[in-house]
């Protein structure tokens, strides 16, 4: 179960803080993605979600992420409409830049992208 999780949260090329993501295709548009909270790279790091961990129940995303940053407790957590960005996905995956915060028990998302669901 915890290999399962790890790959379903394993980071996707959102903040390029070591130049691994460097030469990909796709830098450039990771780096541009915004939402209506701003950029999303420059504050959380993307993670891809399995379709399992995603849902649209009456025209409002939800997304099961870790409760805190270390966690291998999954919560249920609604993605705020000004979250959700709006250009096409060009990785076809479902990803999410949640922002996890010691002073603050809630979980915070900064950007939702959904995928196709497939």
């Amino acid at each position: 179960m915890s290999a399962a999780i790890a790959m379903v949260m394993s980071p996707a090329p959102g903040r390029d803080l070591d130049g691994r993501y460097r030469n990909s295709p796709l830098l450039e548009w990771f780096e541009s993605l915004a939402s209506g909270k701003g950029l999303c790279c420059s504050h959380a790091d993307g993670h891809a979600v399995e379709d399992i961990d995603w849902e649209a129940r009456d025209g409002h995303y939800r997304v099961r992420l870790p409760k805190t940053a270390d966690s291998k407790v999954m919560i249920w957590v609604d993605v705020p409409d000004d979250a959700i960005i709006t250009v096409p996905n060009k990785v076809g995956r479902t990803m999410v830049w949640p922002i996890y915060n010691d002073l603050y028990p809630e979980i915070s998302i900064r950007c939702f992208m959904p995928g196709s669901m497939t």
